[in-house]
């Protein structure tokens, strides 16, 4: 079995500000700093350092050709990525004094998949393959058809929620990794009970896990419902808490842990990655992971 991450490859411009920045306001920012990031490869470095080799597929532009140094450090295999004339997708991340964040994103050579690109990738992949996915690229709709022909197993965090999002057929889709918020615009619901009442009756073969922020994280299939608390820490820096717990999760499922142990270890991961700075670079290593003291 292999894994395959379809996804993004972001250059991040972070900003440290006293406070997120409000309409027709100007704040000047105590810090700056370029970090390689895109949910797509956040995921990937998370699944590498939970200890699961991954190929990622995804399209830089001509100034991020540090992605390809940075997987092989990270163990990712870039069999599958591309260079493309022009920019690269960009996020420039207000990150406030409590570590929360704002992002503004940009597309760049993430928005340039074409469909001859996506069957370059996907005819060495096969049934019981694993694809991860996100919305931050094109050809989504494309790429869901062609991974579930093929019988791929497709796991999809939904984000960022968009209109594009509308036109892929989601019942192909067999674990769904959101958050409250895309929850809320997926369903119209506002509650996390609620939220997965209705996913579970659109999508009731599908895995949902739905995460919670410092609220934890619940997971739903079937009969089954887990709620798994959140550990408490001093966050520094949010931005790739969610991509660290889909990394570990996806992670889990492939070692085929039991999803307590699953839904434990995400959370561990998700609530380091929030003590340091950074999205990619504050991910932590299993063997940091199991030495996190929750008492």
């Amino acid at each position: 079995m292999k894994i395959l991450n379809f996804g993004s490859l972001n250059l991040d411009y972070t900003y440290q500000v006293s406070h997120i920045v409000r309409e027709g306001e100007t704040i000047l920012a105590k810090e700056v700093g370029l970090n390689l990031g895109g949910k797509g490869f956040n995921q990937s470095v998370a699944l590498a350092r939970a200890g699961i080799a991954c190929y990622h597929a995804g399209l830089v532009g001509e100034e991020g050709l540090d992605f390809y140094d940075a997987c092989e450090t990270y163990g990712i295999k870039t069999d599958y990525m591309k260079t493309v004339t022009g920019r690269c997708g960009h996020t420039i991340i207000q990150v406030d004094e409590k570590g929360q964040n704002s992002i503004v994103l940009f597309g760049g050579a993430n928005q340039k998949n074409t469909k001859e690109y996506v069957d370059e990738v996907l005819k060495n992949f096969d049934t019981g393959d694993i694809i991860l996915l996100q919305n931050e690229i094109n050809e989504l709709p494309y790429l869901i058809d062609q991974a579930f022909a093929k019988g791929m197993t497709i796991v999809l965090n939904p984000s960022p929620y968009d209109e594009r999002l509308e036109e892929c057929d989601l019942g192909k889709i067999s674990v769904f990794l959101l958050n409250e918020t895309e929850g809320q615009q997926m369903t119209g619901m506002t509650t996390p009970a609620t939220i997965i009442s209705a996913m579970a009756a659109s999508y009731s073969n599908a895995k949902i896990v739905l995460t919670l922020g410092e609220g934890g994280s619940i997971y739903h299939h079937g009969d089954e419902e887990l709620y798994q608390p959140a550990f408490k820490v001093d966050a520094v820096d949010t931005t790739a808490a969610g991509d660290t717990f889909t990394g570990y999760f996806v992670a889990g499922l492939i070692k085929k842990l039991p999803m307590r142990e699953v839904l434990i270890n995400s959370s561990k991961a998700a609530a380091l990655a929030v003590t340091k700075q950074g999205a990619a670079s504050s991910i932590p290593f299993m063997s940091e992971v199991e030495l996190f003291n929750t008492d």
